[in-house]
């Protein structure tokens, strides 16, 4: 059960990351977080009141909270860091936050076999290498690196917090409700003050309608992949369902070219085939 949870979350995460990309060419990433997730925060919100969720309130739902306020911080890091490049080598090292989850669930004595090592190890590397890292031509910026480096513990830092907010599928709902509401807070705060600033929200002529759809993919997608990773973490060794769920990478960039029709490089396909290796050891250990 584990493992399959955990490929969820990185199929999940993966057309996630895919379907935003393709939205921060017509809106400003901050604007389309912030649109996402309140789309996703409305969805939770009903499912909670049908679900009974809020019987499930209690002192575990701060680990919602402290995911909600990291998140935000990470995913704006990162764009920073994007921004700055090159995306080369930036894209690869933000997969490294599986670091977090995987250290955690060693210091509370999860110890995996000879062939889950192997794998970890093996599958890590593949969703590096699957970024396609560039590993010469244009000089990274110190100020790329340390944002990508927060950004990765940020990441990181979520997994292991959403893993920690629930403990039945009710209180789960409860827990992602929480943790959308806010990501909405933080990221509206920070909107508001980059349009004070001078930053436009939206493209001229507002958000168009058309586009609806496809934030409301992306805010659920999250949504949906932040449950199946606690489900996966909640039920088998969080290092195996870390390393899994980190796989999205490869997602991500199979379906550049499956649907943009974008290139592997030999690199990204030496990757992904690692990544896959490393999969079948880690659910065969």
């Amino acid at each position: 059960m584990t493992a399959l949870f955990a490929l969820a979350t990185s199929l999940l995460w993966g057309m996630a990351d895919f379907g935003g990309g393709l939205l921060t060419r017509r809106v400003p990433a901050l604007s389309v977080v912030v649109a996402s997730q309140t789309i996703a925060a409305a969805v939770l919100g009903v499912v909670v009141l049908a679900t009974g969720g809020w019987s499930e309130a209690g002192p575990q739902l701060w680990f919602a909270v402290a995911a909600g306020l990291v998140g935000p911080v990470a995913m704006l890091s990162f764009y920073k860091a994007l921004a700055l490049g090159p995306m080369g080598v930036v894209s690869p090292l933000g997969s490294l936050g599986v670091a977090v989850p995987v250290g955690v669930g060693l210091v509370l004595g999860e110890r995996p076999g000879l062939l889950q090592f192997a794998g970890i190890a093996v599958a890590v590397v593949g969703v590096v290498l699957a970024g396609g890292p560039q590993l010469k031509g244009a000089p990274v910026q110190r100020q790329a690196v340390l944002l990508t480096l927060l950004a990765a513990f940020g990441f990181g830092a979520v997994m292991s917090l959403i893993a920690e907010a629930s403990t039945n599928l009710s209180g789960l709902f409860l827990a992602l409700f929480v943790q959308r509401v806010t990501n909405v807070a933080a990221g509206g705060t920070a909107l508001c003050i980059s349009v004070k600033r001078g930053a436009k929200a939206f493209p001229e002529g507002g958000l168009p309608w058309v586009l609806l759809p496809a934030l409301a993919f992306v805010g659920l997608a999250d949504v949906a992949a932040n449950g199946t990773y606690s489900i996966a973490a909640q039920h088998g060794p969080v290092t195996v369902a870390a390393v899994l769920a980190s796989l999205y990478p490869v997602v991500t960039a199979l379906a550049a070219r499956g649907i943009l029709s974008e290139r592997l490089r030999g690199v990204q396909a030496a990757g992904a085939g690692l990544a896959l290796v490393g999969t079948v050891l880690l659910a065969t250990g």
